[in-house]
């Protein structure tokens, strides 16, 4: 009886030894296999970084990404890329996106497209461009979407000296709605920064404003001059400053010049002999 009482023992012992067993080859299996099981792919995938009005012009600061399952990338989205993100800098929103929503070639319209100045463009305005370049146009620093001023600077012929050189804000407050094919300053190719300048503003003006932006450009040279992104508000109508003179600036240029120049007499005296020496 107890003989085979003992055997009963070891062969309880044994079978818990080749379960234990299995179960620890199972387990090491399953093991291997999770570890051989490549994560699912992503894509990363352009998404406002901040609400956008529809009818708004996004700035490189409204771009963000956004990393999405490859299965669950929305139809139309865009690619993050350094090429996807020039390109749609400066495109108009065409209704409102939330932050964080998902920028999708349907959703925008791109400078260039089809109708873009028709739809940037506010009722009532015009779209008049000017020339530019790195020095008058900020040195690359302004945007689709930001608000300048136009100044002139010209040299009146002519003019006394303390007037030879005038400085006059021809159009205040005027919103940017293109710079040249796409923008002032953008990065170059395979996201290297061989930035290229625009040679042209495009802005949204009233009529009037459109002829006396035209009349300076053919006066002397324009310069712009950026808005705070605190004063969004338009103010077509506000009066500009009164010009600056030449010799506002330099007090040199206003001094008054003396008609006749001072004569100084010298008297010099030599071996008991003297003489008079004028300059």
């Amino acid at each position: 009886m107890v003989f085979r009482l003992g055997i009963f023992v070891v062969l309880i012992a044994a079978l818990a030894a080749v379960v234990v067993f299995g179960y620890s080859i199972l387990d090491q299996g399953h093991r291997a296999q999770r570890a051989t099981v490549a994560p699912p792919p992503t894509e990363q995938i352009l998404v406002a970084a901040a609400p956008l009005s529809g009818g708004a012009l996004i700035q490189p600061n409204n771009i963000s990404t956004s990393t999405v399952l490859v299965a669950k990338v929305p139809a139309d989205a865009i690619q993050d890329t350094p090429q996807n993100r020039t390109s749609i800098t400066g495109a108009m929103v065409k209704s409102s996106l939330a932050q964080g929503a998902v920028i999708t070639n349907a959703s925008i319209i791109r400078p260039g497209d089809h109708g873009f100045l028709a739809a940037v463009l506010s009722p009532g305005m015009r779209a008049v461009t000017v020339a530019v370049d790195n020095v008058t146009g900020a040195d690359g620093l302004i945007w689709p979407g930001d608000r300048v001023d136009v100044l002139l600077t010209q040299n009146i012929s002519g003019a006394p000296e303390s007037k030879s050189i005038a400085a006059e804000v021809v159009l205040s407050n005027v919103r940017v709605i293109a710079t040249g094919t796409e923008l002032i300053k953008s990065p170059g190719n395979n996201g290297n920064n061989n930035n290229q300048s625009a040679s042209t503003v495009t802005l949204e003006v009233t009529q009037e404003q459109a002829a006396r932006c035209l009349v300076a450009v053919n006066l002397g040279k324009l310069s712009l001059i950026v808005h705070s992104a605190q004063s969004l508000q338009a103010k077509v109508s506000t009066a500009p400053p009164p010009p600056v003179w030449a010799g506002q600036v330099s007090p040199a240029l206003s001094a008054t010049q003396p008609t006749e120049q001072p004569v100084t007499t010298v008297k010099v005296i030599s071996a008991g002999t003297s003489g008079e020496f004028k300059f």
